[in-house]
């Protein structure tokens, strides 16, 4: 069971319950992947609530590595959540916001909860708009009329 205390959160990849923590070895290793010179300017790059696809990686396996998983980024590209992209970023934002704690944490995770639900929001409307694109091309065009 997870110790939110301890900065540990659960979170269901590939339909397994994992504990992901960020440990003072897991922040190294983000750290060096991000080029953060330490742990605030780390904190400070997930301020902006903007968070790539890579970004998700290298967190949820630096968090599934803290708790003591052995698992490469590249096992984790391979991992699913059962709200597919939203799931990874939800995950990401509670494991930053029970890392950084306090109103530094809320600030990350609020952040990247924020943006994320923007992004939904304008997904959302795309979607929309690309299936009335594609089920237009796939219907044939109406005959003209003619003369009445």
């Amino acid at each position: 069971m997870p110790n939110i205390h301890r900065g540990e959160v659960e979170a269901l990849l590939d339909d397994e319950p994992q504990t992901l923590v960020l440990t003072l070895g897991a922040l190294a290793e983000l750290e060096a992947a991000f080029g953060a010179t330490d742990m605030l300017a780390l904190a400070e790059r997930f301020q902006s609530g903007r968070i790539s696809a890579l970004d998700a990686t290298r967190i949820i396996g630096a968090g599934l590595r803290g708790a003591g998983r052995t698992i490469a980024d590249n096992d984790v590209a391979r991992m699913r959540t059962n709200d597919g992209a939203a799931g990874f970023v939800a995950i990401v934002a509670r494991l930053l916001a029970a890392t950084f704690g306090g109103p530094a944490g809320a600030l990350v995770g609020d952040a990247i909860t924020s943006a994320i639900t923007s992004v939904e929001k304008s997904a959302d409307t795309s979607d929309i708009a690309s299936d009335a694109r594609r089920a237009s091309a796939e219907e044939p065009p109406l005959p003209f009329p003619g003369p009445r």
